[in-house]
């Protein structure tokens, strides 16, 4: 009775009755392979052996990347290898790597200026598809297996930094130099952002040997391997220099310049720890998410201004085919037209300017 029952439901039930084919298919094939379920269990097993880890593949897709999109996505490949150092790349599913990447959103949207977060995650996008294209190349992964093809970048959020106004500026300057606990080191990153428009990176690798004060230039290493010679003031020039005689002895040609009281490098949170403080006292740095990159769109806006985009697009270390165009190739400004604009900004005769 029970097998009459059990056969009639196969009868009705077409899934049921393919699945049945498909095995006894599968079986009479793998008899006339002579192989058998274990032993193709077993070579599974072992080709997800060779399979590396986060840890030990994440090495390998670095030194395959140029130098500048290494630079970029080296950061989201330390959060992958941080989470799964031990765990082979073909494991993580979709899903798991969706909410490492919420994680990661959510941690940069706790920055000041972050903006949701949306551009960490959209950069840990890039790193993991980068990551997995490579690990598809080098058929560890199937391309249908691929999990990093079902991550999406958040949607690109329209750019709400600008030009800061005059008294937006002085009030800044003024906190500044009147609160916490080193106002001198806090006066003298807001000048230093304000001559050179440089980035934060850009600011923390100066080293005493980049700073030339016979011609006052700066050189500038930021993102992407870039370099440039940037025209200062003489006050600048001389008062780093003096900062880093001041707050470190044994300094030497080759270490970093910006220190703490205590001789100690100064890290990408104190500029944190800096605006945070700020906000407590002009609340209008916490409701528009002001950090140091809105100084450096004050100064190029002030330079395109008044000496033209050319001159603001080479004061900014822009290169062309950077959100320039490649007519700069032909009318980048030279170093004697980015002094004219530095003198007259701060009021202050530069060697070169014209």
């Amino acid at each position: 009775m029970t097998t009459h029952l059990a056969t009639t439901a196969q009868d009705g039930n077409p899934q049921a009755l393919s699945r049945d084919t498909d095995l006894q298919t599968a079986k009479l094939l793998l008899d006339r392979l002579g192989v058998t379920a274990e032993e193709i269990t077993a070579a599974e097993q072992m080709a997800r052996s060779t399979v590396p880890t986060f840890s030990e593949y994440i090495p390998i897709v670095a030194a395959a990347t140029s130098p500048k999109s290494a630079a970029t996505w080296s950061i989201y490949w330390r959060v992958l290898g941080k989470k799964w150092p031990d765990r082979p790349i073909d494991e993580p599913t979709t899903s798991e790597l969706k909410a490492l990447a919420n994680e990661v959103q959510a941690r940069a949207a706790m920055r000041p200026g972050a903006r949701g977060g949306q551009a960490a995650k959209a950069t840990f996008t890039d790193a993991t598809r980068t990551l997995y294209r490579y690990a598809v190349d080098d058929r560890l992964v199937r391309a249908s297996q691929n999990p990093a093809m079902g991550l999406r970048k958040p949607r690109q959020r329209k750019n709400l930094r600008r030009a800061l106004t005059a008294r937006q500026l002085m009030e800044i300057n003024e906190v500044a130099a009147t609160t916490g606990t080193d106002p001198a080191l806090d006066t003298l990153l807001i000048r230093l952002h304000t001559e050179t428009a440089c980035r934060r990176g850009g600011a923390l690798a100066i080293r005493p040997c980049d700073v030339n004060t016979e011609l006052c230039l700066l050189k500038l290493r930021e993102k992407g391997g870039t370099t440039r010679d940037q025209p200062i003031s003489p006050t600048l020039a001389w008062g780093l220099l003096e900062h880093a005689e001041e707050r470190s002895r044994h300094l030497t040609e080759y270490d970093q310049l910006l220190r703490h009281r205590n001789g100690n490098p100064v890290r990408s949170t104190r500029y944190e720890s800096f605006w945070r403080r700020l906000s407590n006292h002009l609340p209008w740095i916490r409701e528009l998410g002001i950090t140091s990159h809105w100084i450096r769109y004050t100064t190029l806006t002030w330079v395109e201004r008044n000496y033209g985009y050319a001159v603001a697009a080479t004061y900014a270390g822009h290169t062309a085919g950077y959100q320039t165009g490649s007519t700069l190739t032909y009318v980048a400004a030279p170093l004697e037209e980015l002094a004219a604009a530095l003198a007259a900004l701060t009021a202050e005769p530069h060697p070169l300017a014209a």
